[in-house]
Order: structure tokens, then sequence, then C-alpha cells
């Protein structure tokens, strides 16, 4: 097991997580002959929620991730790392409701015509409704999405989806959030354009509406590996398995002893200068010694995480949607996106005369769903996938299930006061303790946003002193983190 580093007068450093934040910064810290180990939870896989998945010659995302990046500088770092692999993809993916596709982005014409002429009446005279009697200083999103759009596009294209994903009533979800969401991406800014005429209110192209992406052909975990593999060859370590359990900084030196454990319960320490940390700050927070202050402990137990599972069904291919993925739009069932991996690439999928879907299922740890075997979560989607109109239950051949912890961090009442706690504390008592990537620093990030803080981080430390905040980096400001911009994506909050 390696240990700190005492021929090179080069400070060490022990990096928490092997997920695209860790792994960048392993890479640039052992591209400039830095002493670097990551402690990596997970005994198979390395890339955290952006890992592919292995079943049986069939590959899976956890999600879709596309790479795209506004960020020339990750755009360069991914063709560095995995110079022959990508492939060029048509970004495609509709909206399934009421056993209707729509086109996502939405197209007015067609919006209408499909809903038919009843419902289309139906959502233009609601719409004018709620133009002549708005609900007075809207609270919720419910009430906001309401004024805006009418109460019947609200309940067809707002409300289900969103219910899913967050395990929160629309109406319980703050009006602020509906307010700032709805200016700027995914679905909200498809269904204004959709109610707006042509050119108005046009800008940038809008980051999760773009035509074309890039993705490697056997998913994003072949990039992860590839990155695993050069940091070392250069010399770094990278050891699976482990889970960090303590971290006691030894104020006398400066410098970090990191307890962690292995499958089989046994406990080691390594010794570093700096630590790199891109696990829940939940978890890190409370794993700190010395103790630190009652106020950062609670701060700590405030922050919360949305779960997520995907159960991977392999199917007769019948072509039933070409998309890469599809939001089901359709309260009766619980799923809430169906990606279609031989649309992402057909190398995932290891017989042409099958296919593979990730019916993707928003949770909390413990409740119903996480808690459900997988041969239940597979005869879940299996029904589901049969009533949704997607599949006959003979095509499904086989199936499996992955868990995936802290998907989402959620952003309530508490979270900007308790992230703001641990920060001031950790930056006046631990220095060289350092925050990066989506659970590490509590941020709703995309895989490249995560890269950027870590890349920072890693320069900082090769500098020898902060020439960079990577809390400030902005996934909309071209990743400059002098932007003066609050880098924040937005997810609900709860009505006040």
């Amino acid at each position: 097991m390696p240990t700190r580093s005492t021929a090179s007068m080069l400070p060490t450093t022990i990096v928490i997580g092997a997920g695209p934040a860790g792994l960048t910064a392993a890479y640039h810290l052992s591209a400039r002959g830095f002493p670097v180990t990551v402690l990596e939870s997970d005994p198979a896989y390395v890339g955290g929620i952006s890992r592919t998945v292995h079943f049986k010659g069939f590959h899976f995302d956890i999600g879709g991730h596309r790479f795209f990046s506004k960020s020339d500088r990750i755009e360069a770092l991914w063709r560095e790392i995995l110079p022959n692999d990508f492939l060029e993809r048509l970004r495609s993916s509709r909206i399934l409701y009421n056993g209707r596709f729509f086109a996502y982005p939405l197209k007015p014409m067609q919006a209408l015509f499909d809903l038919g002429v009843f419902e289309s009446v139906r959502c233009v005279l609601s719409y004018a409704y709620a133009r002549l009697r708005p609900i007075r200083n809207p609270r919720s999103f419910e009430e906001w999405v309401t004024n805006e759009f009418g109460s019947r596009l609200y309940q067809i294209f707002f409300k289900t989806y969103t219910e899913k994903v967050w395990g929160m009533s629309c109406a319980d979800i703050s009006a602020d959030w509906a307010a700032q969401r709805i200016q700027g991406v995914s679905l909200f800014s498809a269904v204004m354009s959709a109610l707006k005429p042509a050119g108005f209110g046009t800008g940038g192209t809008i980051k999760s509406l773009i035509s074309t992406f890039r993705y490697p052909r056997l998913g994003p975990g072949m990039l992860w590996d590839a990155c695993a593999a050069a940091v070392r060859a250069r010399g770094g370590a990278l050891v699976m398995g482990r889970t960090v359990v303590d971290l006691r900084y030894r104020d006398d030196l400066n410098d970090w002893e990191v307890g962690h454990v292995g499958p089989d319960g046994e406990r080691e320490t390594l010794v570093a200068d700096h630590v790199i940390s891109s696990a829940p700050l939940r978890e890190i927070a409370q794993s700190l010694s010395p103790a630190p202050s009652e106020t950062l402990t609670t701060a700590a137990q405030q922050l919360g995480y949305r779960d997520f599972l995907t159960v991977a069904l392999v199917l007769t291919d019948r072509q039933r949607f070409a998309d890469n993925w599809i939001y089901v739009h359709d309260s009766s069932v619980k799923v809430a996106r169906i990606q279609n991996f031989n649309a992402w690439s057909p190398e995932m999928v290891p017989d042409p005369t099958l296919t593979c879907y990730g019916l993707e299922y928003f949770c909390f740890e413990g409740d119903g769903l996480w808690t459900s075997t997988d041969a239940e979560l597979v005869e879940r989607a299996t029904t589901e996938l049969v009533q949704l109109g997607l599949a006959d239950r003979a095509d499904v051949l086989d199936g499996c299930v992955v868990r995936q912890k802290k998907a989402y961090p959620v952003y309530d009442d508490a979270y900007a006061h308790s992230v703001q706690t641990i920060r001031d504390e950790l930056a006046q008592r631990f220095p060289n303790l350092h925050l990066v990537g989506r659970n590490g620093m509590h941020k709703y990030n995309n895989q490249d946003h995560s890269m950027m803080t870590a890349l920072l981080t890693a320069e900082n430390i090769v500098a020898g002193r902060a020439l960079h905040d990577p809390w400030r980096v902005n996934e909309d400001a071209e990743f400059h983190e002098e932007s003066g911009a609050s880098g924040e994506r937005l997810v609900p909050q709860r009505v006040r």
C-alpha cells in the first residue's frame, strides 16, 4: 500500500473518489510528477456516476452522459485522454405522453396537432384563463407555471416528470426555482419556445438542447478507464474497494492521516500533505478529526441527497423507438426516463438483433423502490415498459439493477447556509483539504463542470498557492472562475 513519499520534495496528495473530478485531479497531478494516490470505494468500476456497467457483454450508463462542453480546456482534455474512440452522435430525445411521442425540444404546431383538437383547445383556454385570472403572488412551482402556461399545459408537460425526479409535490417546490429554471434549460425552455412566436427571445444555444454531441464508443467508462490507466502509468496509485472512514489532521505537521477500509473491514492508513475529496460533503464533514464544531456537524447533517437506480433490460430489438432517451410523462408508472443504449453507440450492444434499455427511477435510499429486490425491480420495469407500449413481455430476455446513492445533491431551504458554514470552518482549520465535484461541493454539476473544479484545484497544488477559486467555476460562463457568476445549477427548493 503506498504511503507518503520521503524521496520526493513534492507534496503528496490523496484523492478520495475515482469519479470524473477525482480522476481529473489525479491525472493532472501525475502528469506533472506529483505523488498521488486515489482511493475508490467501488471494487470494480471507476468513473463514479459516469461509469459504464458491463452485463453479459452489454454496456450501459448510469443515466446518459453526453460529451459537450463550453470549455476548450475540458474538450481538449477529453481528446487527450481518449484520442481515437469518440463517436459523433445526433441528439434525439422525445417526451412520451398519453401514448404519443412529442419532439423535444417541443415543436409548437406538431405538439398541438399531436394533442388533438379537443386537448389543444383545452390548453389554449386554460392558458387564456391563467393570463386573465392569474394567481396573485405565486409561491409554489405549481402556481407559477400555471400562471405562465395555464393549468392544462402544466399538467401535461411539467407536473409528472418534475415530481418523479425530485420526490416532491410541485405544490411544495418554490416558485423562485420555477422562475429561474424556466428561463434557461431543459424541458422548460422547450415549452417556452413552443408557446412563443418564432424569433421571440432567441439567444445562445442552450447546453442541454444541443443537436450533436460526442460519446465514447463503449460508453463514458471507457474514458475513465483510460484516465485511470494513465494515472497508473505515470506512477500514481489507484486503490479500488477502499472506503475512507476517517480523516485526521496533524496540525504540528500540517498533513493528513487518512483511514480507509476494504471489503474485509481491515483498516489501513495513508499519510499525505493534501487531500482532495469528491466524496459526499456530509460524510467527509462527519469523518474529520480533530472533531469539527457542533455548528459544522449540524450543518452537515442537514445536507440531503436524491438517489437513483437504473434497471437495464435486454430485449429483442423491435425498434419501438430510436431516440437516445425518452422522458416519461405518465403518472401511472414510476419510471421517469428510458435510455436506449443502442442509440448511444451500437458497440454497447453485442448482438445486432438485441437492444438494451435503461429504465431510470429516482428515489430515496431506504424507500420502497430502493429496498425492492433486483427481481422485483426487473419485473416492475418489464411491466411498465409493456404498459407504455414500448415492448412485448416476450421481448424482455434479461435484466439487472444498478443503484446509485447520492446521485443528486438536494437544494432545500437550509442547503446554502449549511454548505457555506462547512466551507468557512474547513478553510480556517484545514486549508489543505480540497473539495471538488458534484458531491464533494454539494453542487448539482455536470461532468465537465466537476472536472474543471478538480483541474483548478490540482493547479493550485502544483503552484503551491491559490491561483484559482474552484467554487466560482460556472458551467454557463466558459468555466471562468473570475466571471463573477454564481456557478449554481438550479434545483428545486421547498416553499417557505
